[in-house]
């Protein structure tokens, strides 16, 4: 692979490498008919045992996690917390020393729900393959950097197991059309999928949108969401890597292994506006540039989008994120009605005023916890459309600031847009540089 082009430099070209075929996708009324039909518990039947709904003969969910980074780590602290017989039995991650440190905290935080052997420990490209290939892991938690849960996501339905993945769930269209697949392989084999958008799952989201669903601030005309704050961590580059290693280990700066900040962190708020709306977007007209953050170190990703969303009916949502340092943060949602106004976390203002005091779990365990209460219910939750949907709000906003033009949700669905690796290994993969509105060419 070459070397990354300054990211002062104003090359030419789309965000990343693109695939040449593309096969008939349905239209947007298609989609939203289906993923419309997705419910927080499936219809009741029995699991699949192609690789577990649970150990045979035990309650026991054994869990095997891949992507052992902080993320990870904290999402199989919270599996086993969430709920009791719930075990770590196998682990994966691309390197040894992020496995190593991961297996060190979670044995002193979890004792015997900690059950992982030398055998059942897995470093590389395929590490997911052959934690997929245990018999005994009944759910596997998908935590690589978001480039990888397409293809991760595909061999884990392919495999029998029930899923919790992280957000964003791909970071084009085309690893957002192999989500869509799996999910609903995974919908026919009974098998659960759910995703890390942890607002769907807490309580005070749920009560207070079930208020807004119910006509509480009448009929919804706009909103506004958020995501401003500072700046996250670097991993400075090591002389032994390759271009390759340093990438995937400093992936947050990279839009082929992050998506850019908008789709892997801002995907929690856009995710609020569909749930609000009943559906993604129309359309986006979008901007974004990359001001501050413009040393090498910062890979080739934006520093601040502005998007306006634009939602059936004309509603018009408008959305900001942000990673600078010493500006002014705002994390959240904010939507207008008819008849009144509300922050959806948990209060409505107007006629129908209300706010939430009621208690509520810790959100992060919840997630998990709903999704074992389902594969143990024989209900098994599946999110995958949904959280594909929104992923691909955020990577429509991502195309229209990048190349400055207004992009539609059918042109996204069916772009054919992947700046994916062909070949998943430390091999050389073509970066572009920063993308420049105007001449960044729309895919």
């Amino acid at each position: 692979m070459s070397q990354l082009p300054s990211p002062n430099s104003l090359p030419a070209g789309p965000a990343g490498p693109m695939s040449s075929s593309l096969e008939p996708q349905p239209d947007r009324r298609q989609f939203l008919k289906t993923t419309a039909a997705l419910s927080a518990a499936a219809a009741l039947g029995p699991l699949a045992r192609a690789g577990g709904a649970y150990a045979a003969g035990t309650d026991t969910i054994r869990v095997g996690l891949i992507g052992c980074g902080g993320r990870g780590t904290g999402a199989a602290e919270n599996c086993v917390r969430s709920s009791e017989g719930v075990t770590i039995v196998a682990m994966g991650d691309l390197f040894a020393d992020r496995l190593a440190g991961s297996r060190t905290h979670l044995a002193g935080r979890l004792g015997e729900k900690f059950a992982v052997t030398d055998e059942h420990t897995f470093v590389g490209f395929d590490a997911v393959d052959k934690v997929c290939a245990l018999p005994d892991v009944d759910l596997v938690i998908l935590t690589t950097p978001p480039v990888f849960r397409p293809l991760h996501l595909e061999k884990a339905i392919a495999a029998g197991k029930n899923v919790f993945m992280e957000k964003p769930v791909a970071v084009d269209p085309a690893g957002i059309r192999t989500v869509i697949a799996a999910s609903r392989e995974a919908k026919k084999k009974r098998l659960a999928i759910v995703s890390g958008t942890q607002r769907r799952h807490q309580q005070s989201y749920l009560e207070t949108m079930q208020r807004i669903h119910d006509g509480a601030i009448g009929e919804l005309t706009g909103g506004f969401c958020y995501w401003n704050q500072g700046g996250l961590w670097v991993h400075e580059r090591q002389e032994h890597y390759t271009d390759v290693e340093w990438q995937l280990r400093n992936w947050l700066y990279f839009s082929w292994t992050s998506g850019d900040h908008i789709v892997e962190q801002h995907v929690h708020n856009l995710d609020v506006m569909n749930w609000a709306f009943g559906g993604p977007p129309v359309k986006a007209m979008g901007m974004g540039g990359r001001q501050v953050r413009t040393d090498e170190k910062y890979g080739n990703i934006y520093d601040h989008f502005a998007i306006e969303y634009e939602y059936e009916g004309g509603h018009r949502v408008v959305s900001q994120c942000r990673q600078i340092d010493g500006c002014a943060g705002r994390v959240g949602e904010h939507l207008v009605g008819t008849e009144g106004t509300s922050d959806p976390n948990r209060w409505i203002s107007g006629a129908q005023k209300w706010r939430f005091e009621g208690d509520e779990r810790n959100p992060y365990e919840q997630e998990h916890a709903d999704l074992i209460a389902s594969i143990r219910a024989n209900e098994p939750l599946n999110e995958g459309e949904r959280i594909a949907e929104s992923t691909l709000t955020a990577i429509m906003g991502r195309m229209s600031a990048y190349t400055g033009k207004l992009v539609t949700w059918d042109f996204a669905l069916g772009s054919t847009l992947d700046i994916t690796p062909t070949d998943w290994s430390f091999a050389d993969h073509r970066v572009d540089g920063v993308a420049v509105p105007g001449r960044t060419p729309l895919v």
